[in-house]
């Protein structure tokens, strides 16, 4: 998959949110960090109306859902702001499963491709080469 010019690609798992834009064109990305803000946590819903807690009963797991949906949220705001016109979602399998259910119209428009992979923590580069081979 291809990365286009100025995309978005928000690198995510249970715990860390990494944001890049791609300051490069869409044959040789060039991967730059953006800043996040902060992430707001409270959401701990497994979609609309239903908590989390009925399927996933340990703290853990509702902790990661809160954090997804809060990362979710920045990511709707964005989109409906305009602030993001390409996106490319890499997330750890649970993480991009849980995501889904909170994407709004807009972030879906603006979805160019989701990568079911854990890469929080690598390099720009590592997340390029993943990217890349999909």
């Amino acid at each position: 998959m291809q990365i286009p010019k100025g995309a978005t690609v928000a690198v995510v798992d249970g715990q860390k949110l990494s944001l890049f834009e791609n300051g490069g064109d869409a044959a040789s990305p060039k991967l730059n960090a953006l800043p996040m803000g902060d992430i707001n946590t409270d959401n701990k819903s497994g979609g609309s109306g239903h908590t989390s807690s009925a399927a996933n009963p340990d703290d853990d797991t509702q902790d990661e859902d809160g954090f997804v949906a809060g990362v979710v949220d920045v990511l709707n705001k964005r989109a409906i702001a305009g602030k993001i016109s390409d996106i490319i979602i890499v997330a750890a399998p649970r993480a991009l499963g849980e995501m889904r259910k909170h994407y709004h119209v807009k972030l879906k428009e603006a979805l160019v491709g989701e990568l079911s992979k854990d890469l929080t923590g690598q390099t720009s580069a590592d997340i390029e080469k993943a990217i890349a081979s999909a």
